[in-house]
Parts: C-alpha cells; structure tokens; sequence
C-alpha cells in the first residue's frame, strides 16, 4: 500500500516512514502544505498520515481539497492534545480517524489496519509484473519462484516504479523516494541503480524504459 505521510517534524514524519517501509509499505514523505497539496492533486495514495499544522496550507485545507476533487482515500489526521475544534473540523471535513500526539507507533499502524479492512486496501500486498513478484512484507523479489538479491536502494527504485506503473516516473521523484525528500543528493545518484536494477529484471522479461529528460517507465516484455 502507498502511503502519504504529511508531517513537518522531519524527525517524527522519518520514523513514521522508516516504520510503514519495514512494515512493506511505500513512503511518500512531505514536510510543507503547499507541497503536499500539489503532490496529492497529481500522484495521490492509498492512504494519507495528515498532520494539520503545517507551513504554507494547513492540514485542514490539504484534507478540504483532496475531498473537493472527490478523492475518498483514507485521511489519518495527526493533532496537537489542544487541538480538539480542529479535530472536530477535520471529521467534518471528511477525515476517517485521528491520532493525538505523541502517540505510539504500534497504534498508527493498527489505526491503518482497521482502516485498511474498512476500505479494502491491501495491507503488506504483492504486486507482481510477469514472472518477477515482488513481496512488499519481506522486502524480496521473486522471479518464477526463485529469490533475486536486489540491494536496498536497487529495491527501493522497484518499488517506486512498480507504485506508478505505466507511467513516467521522473529522476527527482525516484531520488526523493530512495534517499527521502530534502535529502541533499543530486537527482544524478539514481541512475547507476536505475542500470544495475535494469540488467537484473531484463532477463526474466521485465524492462525498465527511459524517456530522455522526462524519467522511467517499468514495462514487462511483451511475450
């Protein structure tokens, strides 16, 4: 399942991530309001973890116009201990459950469980292109049963190709899902292992294609 975590405390909104990503989960991590604002409107998620103060669009406004646009994926909003109209205007607003902070996170990952049963949505999925499997759980990759050994970052470009299959995936996103938004790498980093990954899945019939200046594509060889 991907996940959108909007939290502006680096710290608290890494440890979330490093959490749902052991837990095989994908991680999208953004730190301002203006910025997630525009990320759910063009890439959305499974599920959002929704801070409501944030700089630039506060959570309230993130949540009222993902609602607007008539997208009903789950919103988790994370509050303050005082901020109880808030939470209020948040349920009203179309949110599906809250955390006050601190909370522990056992309890967000059982509040995404229930929300997972609720809605449908799979929780710690396979998905799987031709005969490559990849198991988000176990952080493997299978191809025709067999175990491939795909470094951690090599894994972590997979997933995010195989998150927005069937469509370009730019250099900047790739680098901000493997080293993690803000994270001060040249968008240049990704491409060693974008080949290395690239040579392991051609042969079991899983290609990764480059559109010059525009990103990746992850396509399975027509049979």
């Amino acid at each position: 399942m991907r996940i959108v975590i909007v939290e502006d405390n680096e710290t608290l909104a890494k440890a979330i991530s490093y959490r749902l990503r052991d837990r095989g989960h994908a991680a999208d991590v953004l730190t301002s309001g203006d910025e997630a604002d525009a990320f759910l409107a063009q890439e959305g998620g499974d599920l959002v973890v929704l801070d409501i103060n944030l700089p630039g669009k506060s959570g309230l406004e993130i949540l009222q116009n993902l609602r607007a646009r008539g997208d009903n994926c789950p919103v988790i909003l994370l509050t303050a201990r005082s901020e109880t109209s808030d939470r209020v205007a948040g349920l009203d607003l179309g949110a599906d459950d809250y955390l006050v902070k601190p909370f522990e996170m056992d309890e967000l990952e059982a509040r995404i469980r229930a929300l997972s049963r609720r809605k449908n949505l799979e929780f710690g999925a396979k998905e799987t292109i031709g005969v490559v499997t990849f198991d988000r759980t176990a952080r493997q990759v299978t191809a025709c049963g067999e175990r491939l050994d795909i470094p951690r970052k090599e894994l972590a470009v997979l997933e995010c190709l195989l998150d927005r299959r069937g469509r370009l995936v730019s250099k900047p996103a790739l680098t901000d899902h493997v080293y993690g938004i803000g994270a001060d790498v040249d968008d240049t980093a990704v491409e060693p292992l974008v080949s290395r990954l690239r040579r392991r899945l051609a042969e079991h019939g899983v290609v990764i294609k480059t559109a010059r200046g525009l990103g990746y594509m992850l396509e399975e060889t027509p049979a």
